[in-house]
């Protein structure tokens, strides 16, 4: 018989055992004072998954996010990622796990260019310390990883204009590009496609396939059509809990689901002429 999985005392999975998830919750429960936001969620994310969480404004989703990336910590229960227990850590901690995350908000360093940007990104991750008396231009390793960014997230013919004087989609797509900079096998994405037109959103859903292959990618979407054309599985966040997590066809098909949430959201895509 095979070695049982088992976990030391620090929440780590025990050497010989392998990691089934990349990200798992487990009856993760979060208050802010006496205000109970997240209610016990579990949710279990396989390496490799696409996994896009919706739910309607107040559900918790933000602070979900804010708990798998260490800004937030648990009231009680526990996630891990990679295999690993995060409670306690810190965001930089975490990241170095294997975990990198946007934010709804604009995150860029304006005054710097797209290449600077990137950089800045791939020098930690290469384990470049802030050093005066180092030339970056020598920093061969670095420039190079910055330029496959670069090119990847299609801004290389880009690589000099300053952050604040792109468009608001290359904007998005740069921090696309610092997000996974740093080689981050799990990746978080807080409404990438926000304020996007649809002709713009269809792109930019088209260049995060391209640059989350081979990993592990969550994302918090409201738009039902980059949902359904990009997720493998949903989950469904509902006052502070997961109602339904499966696939898109599954979860378009849950009353529970639908009486809770994406009935009317679906009511009112297929109004506006949206396709979901």
């Amino acid at each position: 018989m095979g070695r049982s999985a088992g976990r030391d005392r620090e929440g780590n999975q025990a050497e010989g055992s392998a990691v089934s998830f990349a990200v798992e919750l487990k009856d993760v429960r979060k208050s802010f004072g006496k205000t109970e936001i997240i209610r016990g969620a579990s949710l279990s994310v396989k390496q490799g998954e696409r996994v896009a969480i919706i739910g309607p404004n107040g559900a918790g989703k933000s602070t979900l996010f804010n708990l798998i990336s260490g800004r937030f910590h648990a009231s009680t229960g526990d996630i891990l990622v990679n295999g690993k227990s995060i409670l306690g850590r810190k965001p930089f901690e975490i990241n170095r796990m294997g975990l990198a995350r946007s934010f709804q908000v604009s995150n860029l360093f304006t005054r710097l260019s797209v290449f600077e940007n990137i950089r800045c990104a791939v020098l930690w991750s290469k384990g470049y310390r802030y050093s005066f008396w180092r030339f970056l231009a020598d920093a061969k390793d670095a420039n190079e990883r910055t330029d496959e960014v670069l090119k990847m997230i299609k801004l290389d013919k880009r690589r000099d204009v300053l952050a604040m004087n792109l468009t608001y989609a290359e904007q998005r797509a740069l921090e696309i590009g610092i997000t996974i900079a740093g080689g981050a096998d799990v990746i978080l994405l807080d409404e990438p496609t926000a304020g996007m037109s649809r002709s713009e959103t269809t792109r930019f859903v088209q260049l995060i396939r391209e640059v989350t292959v081979g990993k592990t990618l969550l994302t918090v979407e409201h738009d039902m059509g980059v949902v359904f054309g990009l997720a493998d599985r949903i989950a469904v966040l509902v006052y502070g809990e997961v109602i339904a997590f499966d696939t898109p066809e599954a979860v378009r098909a849950n009353p529970r689901v639908q009486e809770a949430y994406l009935g009317s959201v679906l009511a009112e895509a297929q109004a506006s002429g949206a396709h979901v």
